[in-house]
């Protein structure tokens, strides 16, 4: 029985993309691997929804956090840092680490950002250079308003830099990044693409780049210029993971192929699944439906319940591997992930398994129905 791998990255990858690994190396300097990058960019470009360039960077997600922090902020410069979760203050920490001086405006978790009180915030200080939002926070199961969000923005500050996480969103649920006017967006290969970890993907915005020409903090591998530059004769600046370029070229295909609205409606529709199928086991989710994710599920654990031995029954017992919460939520939600290469056979598959593994552990509902999903 193959595992049932349901966190919200790395995620299951296609048969297809993990043979094209396979291959042999080779000459990242010469016109194979320009033609690769070069189709792998128009595709990203597309999926993206932008006309900015795309850069890749051989990197897990957090280094393009750390990639859009050092080249368009300078030590002293002000960000104001809207989180929902883990992964919002870790953009935050990046910020920090790097001399940027960070306000959070943090909203309880489970919940979205208010764009109306990002904008006052921006209204009561003008001095911000950025804002920093996560599209999708992967530990606490909530996707904000990104359109509003950066309408807010722009009603207040038409120049202010927009950094966008969207790791475990893009790819998987609408972001049309010129539309909604953002600066630098990016996202890793591990998540919706379908690919193993090890390749970030940054859009960058004119205004992004008019930043880049003036930041001070120091970088050196994470050089967005020197990643343009070397982009425009196919190449990059230093040794890129090779196979993982091989995977996304694959993966790309298949997702221009299926399109992206459908890519979208299929993750809205196994989000919805996931969500009552937990409801009908008598569990009790995280977040507010209304902004609930379609890529990640968060799962409050059951009073009387262990999570350390709901988790590992659901792997050893029955194949399936579920996230924990994260931060303060640790011990108290599980997740289940369902972006990129999922169906509605594997989600119904997890929730058989834990209808069964749950009173295994000491869950008994009330009021509830026999079956889920």
């Amino acid at each position: 029985m193959p595992v049932n791998l349901r966190i919200p990255g790395p995620t299951p990858c296609p048969d297809d993309v993990l043979q094209a690994m396979s291959r042999q190396m080779i000459n990242h300097r010469g016109p194979e691997f320009a033609e690769m990058i070069a189709r792998i960019t128009s595709g990203l470009q597309s999926l993206f929804e932008t006309k900015n360039d795309v850069l890749t960077l051989t990197s897990a997600g957090t280094g393009a956090i750390e990639a859009a922090v050092v080249n368009t902020l300078s030590p002293g410069d002000r960000m104001l840092c809207v989180s929902i979760g883990v992964f919002g203050d870790r953009f935050a920490d990046i910020a920090q680490t790097y001399g940027v001086s960070v306000e959070k405006l943090s909203f309880e978790q489970g919940t979205a950002a208010d764009p109306d009180a990002v904008a006052q915030a921006l209204k009561k200080d003008s001095g911000f250079k950025a804002v920093s939002v996560t599209h999708n926070e992967t530990s606490t199961g909530v996707t904000n308003d990104l359109g509003a969000i950066a309408q807010a923005i722009r009603s207040v500050r038409p120049d202010i830099l927009i950094l966008v996480d969207a790791i475990s969103s893009l790819g998987s649920v609408p972001l049309p990044i010129d539309a909604w006017d953002l600066d630098v967006v990016f996202t890793g290969s591990q998540k919706g693409w379908m690919v193993p970890p090890g390749m970030a993907m940054v859009s960058i915005s004119k205004r992004g780049w008019d930043a880049v020409a003036g930041a001070k903090i120091p970088r050196y591998y994470f050089d967005f210029a020197k990643a343009k530059k070397y982009l425009e004769t196919g190449q990059t600046p230093w040794t890129p993971a090779v196979s993982v370029y091989f995977a996304m070229d694959v993966a790309l295909k298949k997702l221009q192929a299926e399109g992206l609205a459908n890519i979208h409606a299929r993750h809205a529709r196994i989000g919805q699944l996931t969500r009552d199928g937990v409801k009908a086991l008598g569990l009790k989710l995280l977040a507010d439906e209304r902004v609930a994710s379609n890529t990640v599920t968060a799962v409050r654990v059951p009073d009387g319940v262990e999570w350390s031995a709901l988790g590992k029954m659901m792997r050893t017992e029955y194949n399936t591997v579920l996230a924990g919460g994260q931060g303060a939520l640790t011990g108290k939600i599980f997740r289940i992930g369902h972006l990129g290469l999922v169906s509605e056979a594997d989600i119904q598959a997890c929730l058989d398994a834990l209808r069964q593994a749950l009173p295994r552990v000491g869950f008994s509902p009330s009021g509830v129905g026999a079956t889920a999903g």
